[in-house]
């Protein structure tokens, strides 16, 4: 399975327990490929942490005013982004394949505003860790 393919299973298994508190192992199955657990865990584990850092850059959005769906790609990116490092992965994924990818996964899966929606806040976020000195990559 490519990777984008097990970040995407990530998103839907952390929105599926986000949404109907279906158990996360539940939710990823048991054939979840390592990459793609390690992923899902992070952003529901540090769910608390990343809905801060995604609220402060959603100018005039709540954290709950957001889509689950939307709410999820935000923190699967942002694991890969700021937590990067830690995340097994044969090929690191920059932190602009990162906003890609999740771009990719909100034309994919949401409306027509949530692309926009995730790429500002995902590059806004980028720009200020890169600026205070917080970021892990390289």
């Amino acid at each position: 399975m490519r990777r984008s393919e097990q970040r995407r299973a990530a998103v839907i298994a952390a929105y599926q327990h986000d949404l109907t508190g279906q158990p996360l192992a539940e939710a990823l199955g048991r054939d979840a490929a390592p990459f793609t657990r390690v992923l899902a865990f992070a952003a529901v584990e540090r769910a608390p942490e990343l809905d801060e850092l995604i609220g402060g850059h959603a100018h005039g959005w709540t954290i709950e005013r957001i889509a689950p769906l939307e709410r999820n790609i935000l923190r699967v990116a942002l694991v890969e982004m700021l937590y990067g490092d830690s995340v097994p992965a044969d090929e690191p994924i920059s932190p602009e394949g990162a906003i890609d990818e999740a771009v990719q996964s909100a034309k994919t899966f949401c409306g027509a505003d949530a692309p926009g929606f995730v790429n500002g806040i995902l590059d806004a976020i980028l720009r200020d860790v890169r600026e205070n000195a917080r970021y892990e990559h390289s």
